[in-house]
């Protein structure tokens, strides 16, 4: 069961992720071993496929309206721990994730963070896509989502959390705690993200559809508009 005192809660928005939860759960579990940690899954389907799919009677589980910002904000509301990881439902964490957080936050001046990027696939073409990842975040200082992002809790709340528009809201709120004068920590360890995407529609067409969408987001474009051609891709 979770702890009323949980250090750090791990937030899934999931939506028709029936296939892939219990092996993401499976993984954490073999991570946490006997760390404080909780495990929140908010489903966005009214139908909750994904819940009923959870075969761990530990995981916490939620509804909400769906939207991944709007499910994470509504994981975070319900969070015991100090410290909130947002993952995707189809990353997995590196094995010394939570002693890399632990760690990264010891130095108060952290406010949030995430990890390198990797995918779990064997095809050389992924490393150059990587590496990119790599360079641009540590430009940058602004992980995407599917980095595992992570934010002392506290300070989730006292910014105001997702704001909650369709898409770029990783983006977003990285971007806001810049401006605010927040640190983020990058930690040189890769979580291992799906390639799915990619595979189905073409890695280059992905990657510059990304790259497009980023820039668009930056110039001003508002993200009700971006996420159609998102959708539509």
């Amino acid at each position: 069961m979770a702890s009323d005192r949980a250090f750090i809660s791990v937030i899934l928005p999931v939506l028709h992720e029936a296939g892939t939860i219990n092996t993401v759960i499976a993984h954490l579990r073999g991570l946490l071993q006997n760390s404080p940690v909780e495990i929140i899954v908010v489903d966005g389907d009214p139908a909750g496929g994904t819940l009923r799919a959870i075969q761990d009677e530990g995981v916490v589980r939620m509804f909400a309206e769906p939207g991944r910002a709007r499910q994470m904000n509504y994981g975070a509301s319900q969070a015991h721990g100090e410290v909130l990881l947002f993952l995707h439902a189809d990353t997995l964490l590196p094995q010394q994730a939570l002693t890399r957080i632990e760690a990264a936050l010891g130095d108060t001046r952290i406010a949030a963070g995430a990890f390198d990027l990797g995918f779990d696939t064997k095809r050389s073409i992924f490393r150059l896509t990587e590496k990119y990842a790599a360079l641009r975040t540590r430009l940058t200082r602004i992980p995407f989502g599917d980095q595992a992002i992570f934010v002392r809790k506290a300070y989730f709340n006292e910014i105001g959390g997702y704001a909650e528009i369709p898409l770029m809201e990783d983006v977003e709120l990285m971007g806001r705690i810049k401006k605010q004068g927040g640190r983020i920590c990058i930690i040189p360890l890769q979580v291992l993200t799906s390639p799915r995407r990619y595979e189905q529609e073409g890695l280059l067409y992905c990657t510059f559809r990304n790259w497009a969408l980023q820039l668009c987001y930056l110039a001003g474009v508002s993200p009700a508009k971006l996420v159609k051609w998102y959708r539509q891709s």
